[in-house]
């Protein structure tokens, strides 16, 4: 894959579905230069959350995080360019909201982080794992955007 298809996982939490804040936070990817190349609106079920957040099993917080994503719909996305991961991580802000500079999405319209509508991959690998157990291959479109040209120098 070039640099600049570089993919990662972002999720809308319900918080963010409820409060209204999906389209911002696309907005945020598009304004970039980022390209969307997968997206869902959907109920997770409790065994897709616990795969997903398996990692995180063993600490106390582990089942009431499934209980929570299970509140409402979420909106998971997969996401291309350079540096995506980083930089959608940069977008996103700290996991904890008081942590999150002024202008990431989370420093914006967080307060708490039970409450911080969004996910997104810390790593390649982890975006790897994640997009595979969310989408499957056929669900990814592969295209080219009319506007690549004025992101990308290449």
């Amino acid at each position: 894959m070039a640099a600049n298809r570089e993919r990662t996982f972002i999720m809308v939490k319900p918080d963010g579905v409820q409060r209204g804040l999906v389209g911002k936070i696309i907005s945020r990817f598009e304004k970039k230069g980022f390209k969307l190349v997968a997206m869902k609106f959907m109920q997770a079920s409790q065994e897709l959350l616990e795969k997903h957040y398996a990692d995180l099993a063993g600490r106390p917080f582990f089942p009431g995080l499934v209980s929570y994503m299970q509140l409402g719909p979420v909106v998971p996305m997969v996401w291309e360019g350079l540096n995506v991961v980083k930089t959608g991580r940069d977008i996103i802000g700290a996991t904890n909201p008081m942590d999150s500079q002024p202008g990431t999405l989370r420093g914006d319209l967080c307060i708490q982080v039970g409450r911080n509508i969004i996910h997104g991959s810390d790593s390649c690998p982890s975006a790897e794992k994640e997009i595979a157990l969310w989408f499957k291959e056929e669900e990814l479109c592969n295209y080219k955007l009319a506007l690549d040209s004025w992101v990308y120098e290449d």
